[in-house]
């Protein structure tokens, strides 16, 4: 009995992975025609590593129109040295300087995103912030088993991180980016918790219950992590400190439950709770759940709170045989569909800027990690193609 309730709520927590559609067309753009909504801009860097970069970037936002000409900005990236890039932003047509700052990272092509994500702010005119920048964690199958990998936003610098040969899933970052927190069935065959230390590579317990111990994820301050626990018999929402000490229950009822995600302020978490499964909000500190009526699908399922905007929560609904990305907004009380691909769309993951998301875009025979602009509904691919399945990517901005 334990072993099936193990596999029951692993399987419901990764729901979306078992409900294959049908054969659709290969996964690609979904480009938007919205030009009085897009800023046309010219970009360029001085080397064809740094170009087709920038290029790639700027190709993924839904505020940006990349032109050769009639273009309202002039973007141009130079490599200073192997890890500065200096960004100098003119406006056209009068040429009149905008912007030029010298910016360092890792390695060039970390500079070159962080150059990028200033030209954003320097240009975009709507308050965004850049996302280029961030990090990623998400699982991969090239090695024939699901494995963690971590990278750029852009797939660059790509380190496989796990190598349990097993199952692993849902990877998350803590908040300073140190280490990751994900579920694995790699030591006793059963979904425990681990976290594993992304300076050292080492993978430490952080909590294995008898019956299942999954969908872990840190509070925004890396104080506290939601996780789901079916110890006690029933699947149910728990909070620990950081350590995986001091767990305490937080839900009692018998419906199956899944994704705890804690609300920017770190007060309150959305999840997802059977029948349906539909969208639920309570305290950290217990009480009531309150379900959020958006009345769009009869699934609503992998919820991700916004810390940049913290009246939107992004999530996967079913419509006909297929899943879309959707956003509840708690100023309107209602949702909106926000994907409307030939194929589905599962497991979003905010970027920093509270307005483009990371999602696995996925037919019946392959998944691929691609961004979304939930304004437009501009869909492009970023896992590179021959790189095998590539899904549940979490977002980590520095």
């Amino acid at each position: 009995m334990q072993s099936f309730i193990r596999l029951t709520l692993v399987l419901f927590t990764a729901a979306s992975f078992s409900m294959r559609a049908e054969p659709v067309r290969d996964i690609g753009k979904i480009e938007v025609i919205a030009e009085n909504k897009t800023l046309p801009i010219r970009v360029s860097a001085n080397t064809p590593e740094l170009n087709a970069l920038a290029l790639q970037a700027f190709g993924t936002h839904g505020r940006y129109r990349v032109v050769a000409s009639g273009f309202a900005f002039d973007i141009k990236f130079s490599a200073v040295t192997p890890t500065q890039v200096r960004v100098d932003i003119t406006k056209a047509p009068s040429g009149t300087p905008v912007a030029s700052e010298v910016l360092t990272g890792s390695s060039a092509r970390n500079a070159l995103l962080k150059a990028a994500d200033v030209a954003v702010v320097k240009t975009n005119g709507l308050g965004l912030r850049g996302y280029f920048a961030a990090k990623l964690a998400f699982i991969n199958e090239r090695t024939g088993k699901k494995e963690i990998y971590t990278g750029d936003l852009m797939f660059g610098e790509v380190k496989q991180i796990t190598r349990d040969n097993s199952i692993a899933l849902n990877p998350r970052w803590a908040p300073d980016g140190s280490r990751l927190i994900y579920t694995s069935f790699y030591k006793s065959g059963f979904p425990d918790i681990f976290t594993i230390d992304l300076g050292s590579y080492q993978r430490s317990t952080f909590v294995s219950f008898k019956g299942t111990n999954s969908g872990a994820r840190f509070s925004p301050n890396g104080s506290q992590v939601a996780m789901i626990l079916s110890g006690e018999g029933t699947p149910e929402i728990y909070v620990s400190n950081a350590q995986g000490r001091a767990v305490a229950r937080k839900t009692r009822s018998d419906a199956v439950k899944s994704s705890p995600t804690f609300s920017p302020d770190g007060s309150r978490l959305v999840f997802a709770s059977e029948p349906g499964p539909q969208l639920y909000t309570m305290p950290v500190s217990g009480g009531a759940p309150t379900r959020l009526t958006s009345g769009i699908s009869g699934y609503c399922a992998e919820p991700d709170w916004s810390r940049t905007n913290p009246n939107k929560i992004v999530f996967t609904i079913r419509v006909g045989r297929n899943f879309q990305i959707a956003v509840y907004d708690f100023s309107k009380r209602s949702s909106e569909q926000v994907s409307k691909a030939p194929f589905d769309g599962v497991e979003p993951s905010w970027l920093p800027d509270g307005r483009h998301v990371v999602y696995s875009a996925r037919t019946s025979t392959t998944s691929v990690v691609s961004i979304l602009d939930t304004e437009t509904g501009k869909s492009t691919p970023i896992s590179p193609k021959g790189f095998g399945s590539t899904l549940q990517a979490n977002v980590w901005a520095p």
